[in-house]
């Protein structure tokens, strides 16, 4: 210690020069200044995207597809036309797998020969991703 005392006597015990032009930077600042960096930039992303879950698209037998068409003609047979829930399988994007959601609406056209079906706020459901369909039109059937 005596060797810096020496070596800085002179500047050692006065204040620190403040400028006028260049305010201090805070402390939090001037610690991030030197925190670590990323140095795999995009690697945090692609853990988070390898660990997200997405679910296999269920595969329907024929008694299932036979029940779900006879809920498509009771549906197209309503008038007015009754709302309905579908739930169906939503492809995901970015890897193999997807999600289940169940769509609400009332279907106001139905394409059998390219198997699409309209609902009645404009969205197109894919009939073979619907695997179940609900409605209060059901009460009275059996399926």
């Amino acid at each position: 210690m005596s060797d810096a005392r020496e070596q800085y006597g002179d500047i050692i015990d006065r204040e620190h020069p403040d400028s006028p032009k260049h305010p201090r930077m805070p402390r939090k600042n001037r610690a991030a200044q030197f925190a670590p960096f990323a140095a795999l930039t995009g690697y945090d992303d692609l853990i988070h995207e390898a660990a997200r879950y997405t679910e296999r698209r269920v595969v329907l037998d024929e008694h299932k597809k036979e029940e779900l068409n006879r809920k498509l003609h009771v549906l197209l047979k309503t008038d007015p036309p009754e709302e309905a829930v579908f739930t169906c399988f939503v492809q995901d994007p970015k890897k193999s797998g997807g999600t289940y959601e169940d769509v609400t609406g009332r279907i106001v056209n139905a394409d059998f020969l390219y198997g699409y079906i309209t609902l009645d706020f404009g969205r197109v459901l894919d009939i073979g991703d619907v695997i179940e369909i609900e409605s209060a039109a059901f009460l009275s059937e059996r399926f």
